[in-house]
């Protein structure tokens, strides 16, 4: 299966403890960063997402294959 691929805009959801979480994409990450104070291993060909969650307004990170793009 071939990895998605998301752009900045994007409305996307995630799997959470609480069912499943709702953000914009604000954009990909492609080399290893610090984001809230965690580090995040990313690389050109194993790329993460910046998002920001509806709920919390907070920023989070997850992995393509973790997101599914929604419509607003």
């Amino acid at each position: 299966m071939a990895e998605q691929s998301f752009r900045e805009g994007d409305h996307v959801s995630w799997a959470s403890h609480s069912g499943r979480g709702h953000g914009v994409v604000l954009g990909k990450i492609t080399e290893r960063t610090q984001v809230r104070n965690r580090t995040v291993n990313a690389s050109p060909d194993e790329p993460q997402y910046r998002i920001r969650n509806d709920h919390s307004g907070k920023d989070v990170v997850h992995r393509p294959e973790a997101l599914r793009r929604e419509s607003r």
